[in-house]
């Protein structure tokens, strides 16, 4: 009977099946909750719902603010462009289209409990890959974010927990067409969501090393050619993106432009902790009236001279707020957790807030951990909870920001939770160290 229960607890279709029902219910309590008329409209209203409706009417990749502004590279295309699909499938601002892109969401996080399980598998065996995979499947943010948000967040999360699969996968692998879906891989995620741009040579860098340390010295093709081979390919990918940048602002824009006005919601003399959405161009008048007479490029770049004249004007103020913006992506959503958790009484707020504070200490031990036992995987799972949120330590930092990483950070807490049941338990985390020695060994 122990032995029919532990093997239903690591099964991955369990755990999946578990995880859908587990936001559906979820999804349907808010549904109940909530006016149709208001789901089909509300979560559309911003930046990325506005772009998909003008490309739903033929008006093209433009318009951000619901009112027509012209061509915008405010966003990558993929998230955009897909709901602009649900829109023309569904109608635009209907009910259904809602449900649609909620199941949608619900599927991407579903999704990417696969990869997160066998890239569990691959590292620690079975046990860790169901233990990253079930954190995933209950972690509150993976649930409430596929029916509260409609962003790209969801589908970044299943990009980086298959990039995460691949990169493990790609250890040991020279054929060309593993190391072309690689870099198609990449490609399309980046074309989601360009953060993740920051992991990319961290992690092709890896893969070089390993590859390096494992081949024989005359190997240098399969060392450093097939990484180069998945950056070709990625840079194909996002090509095309860039060369329409180019025709239409005729500046070279190789991913989104929104940078500079980022930077400058968060640091200028009004910016407080917890953004609330002041000076941004959809919801002031005066700077959507400055947007559009200076066109998005223009613009783009007059913020992030501003931004940066304050930043360095004013360094102390500039750590203060990325310092609560550290806090606000590690806790849920609040730069002072704390104080809101005394505050809150609501038992569901204190148990997403703990659930992330808790997750994040677990994953900064499992780093440690996998360093400490030196892991030859501690080096990729670490740089996607150290390197990516950085951007948004320095500009602004919204509950949906963390979600790509999370789970990888699930991965992490995973480990650590089980060097608490079995501390003395070392194999799985070395594992990779060790072939890695014999692999080396046998090809001299």
């Amino acid at each position: 009977m122990k032995k029919r229960i532990a093997h239903l607890a690591t099964s991955l279709w369990v755990i999946a099946v578990f995880g859908a029902i587990l936001r559906i219910l979820f999804f349907e309590d808010y549904v109940r909750q909530n006016s149709h008329h208001a789901l089909g409209i509300l979560p559309f209203l911003f930046e990325c719902g506005n772009i998909a409706v003008s490309v739903a009417q033929g008006h093209g990749f433009s318009s951000p603010f619901r009112v027509a502004t012209g061509p915008t590279a405010w966003m990558t295309p993929v998230y955009p462009l897909f709901l602009a699909g649900i829109f023309r499938v569904f109608g635009i601002y209907a009910f259904r289209s809602f449900l649609a892109a909620a199941l949608a969401n619900i599927a991407f996080v579903t999704l990417a409990i696969i990869p997160l399980y066998y890239a569990g598998t691959k590292i620690g065996g079975r046990e860790l890959g169901a233990g990253a995979a079930w954190l995933w499947a209950i972690f509150p943010n993976a649930i409430l974010m596929t029916f509260e948000t409609m962003w790209e967040a969801c589908l970044s999360a299943l990009f980086v927990a298959s990039i995460l699969w691949a990169t493990l996968r790609l250890e040991r692998s020279s054929r060309k067409r593993d190391w072309c879906i690689y870099g198609l891989l990449w490609g399309v995620a980046l074309m989601t969501n360009p953060v993740l741009a920051s992991l990319l040579p961290l992690l092709l860098g890896w893969l070089a090393y390993r590859r390096w340390r494992a081949a024989r010295p005359a190997a240098w093709r399969t060392t450093i050619g097939r990484p180069a081979l998945a950056i070709a390919v990625t840079i194909l990918c996002c090509v095309p993106w860039t060369i329409r940048n180019y025709a239409v602002f005729h500046r070279f824009v190789p991913f989104s432009s929104v940078l500079g006005l980022q930077l400058w919601l968060g640091n200028n003399p009004q910016a407080k902790p917890i953004w609330r959405a002041r000076l941004h161009p959809i919801n002031d008048a005066a700077e959507r009236a400055t947007y559009a007479r200076m066109g998005e490029i223009a613009y783009m770049n007059a913020k992030f001279r501003l931004a940066t004249n304050y930043m360095l004007s004013h360094p102390g103020r500039t750590a203060y707020l990325a310092w609560r913006r550290f806090l606000a992506i590690w806790s849920g959503g609040t730069p002072y957790p704390l104080r809101d958790f005394l505050r809150n009484r609501s038992p569901w707020f204190r148990f997403v807030l703990l659930f992330n504070l808790l997750a994040g200490i677990a994953a900064a031990a499992g780093i440690v951990l996998l360093f400490k036992r030196r892991s030859a995987y501690a080096f990729p799972l670490a740089v996607f909870p150290v390197v990516f949120p950085w951007a948004y330590y320095l500009t602004l930092a919204l509950p949906r920001y963390r979600l790509p990483i999370d789970p990888v950070v699930m991965f992490l807490a995973a480990v650590t939770v089980g060097a608490m049941f079995r501390p003395r338990t070392r194999r799985p985390v070395r594992a990779g160290i060790k072939e890695t020695r014999k692999a080396g060994k046998a090809s001299r």
